[in-house]
């Protein structure tokens, strides 16, 4: 095997070689963005609406304390509720909040501080079951609105990875036609032989 017929070898494999390399980086790429958006799915999106439908389980059993015990035990049945609420708004801070999301999650918060504080009046003797009735049905629309942010995120989520898949596809149709090309140019350079000029 002469030096040009190494050479054509070499070029042929190194060619391979690189087409190969740089479909597996872009496949690492889109298959790294749809892992991310799966995981942000579960650990931002779907606990988050978890936590939210706790908290407004919790909120719905205050409502019926409210109604059906007198004024001097609300506090004390109540404060098991806010606790496990406390517990939910904490674990709710931890995940990833777009802006707006930060908004409503902060008037949330303030609701259910002012709703504990018209609680706490209540259980001293003051009647405010209009004002309690109000907080509730303000409460509930935060976490009505974060609910509707969350299936809005996951969403977009979807719609990222699902771009990520059709990118990967549309990449593994070129990497399929450009090794069909390489393979091709692959035998040319290995099968072509140069003409030799005749001699004078």
């Amino acid at each position: 095997m002469n030096v040009f017929n190494k050479v054509k070898w070499v070029l042929g494999i190194s060619l391979v070689f690189i087409l190969i390399l740089t479909t597996n980086l872009i496949d690492r790429q889109s298959f790294t963005i749809v892992r991310d958006a799966v995981q942000t799915i579960y650990a931002d999106r779907l606990v988050a609406q978890n936590l939210i439908y706790g908290i407004s389980v919790q909120i719905g059993q205050k409502e019926l304390a409210y109604v059906t015990l007198p004024s001097n035990e609300i506090v004390a049945t109540v404060s098991a509720n806010n606790e496990q609420i406390a517990a939910n708004i904490e674990q709710f801070a931890t995940t990833k909040l777009t802006p707006q999301e930060e908004v409503v999650f902060k008037r949330l918060r303030q609701g259910l501080q002012e709703l504990e504080g018209l609680e706490s009046a209540v259980g001293s003797g003051t009647l405010l079951n209009d004002a309690l009735t109000e907080k509730v049905a303000s409460i509930r629309t935060h976490l009505d609105d974060l609910s509707v942010i969350q299936m809005q995120q996951s969403r977009l989520e979807v719609a990222e990875s699902n771009r990520a898949i059709g990118s990967a596809d549309l990449f593994t149709q070129l990497e399929i036609a450009a090794l069909i090309v390489m393979a091709i140019a692959v035998q040319v350079i290995i099968i072509y032989t140069p003409r030799k000029e005749p001699a004078e």
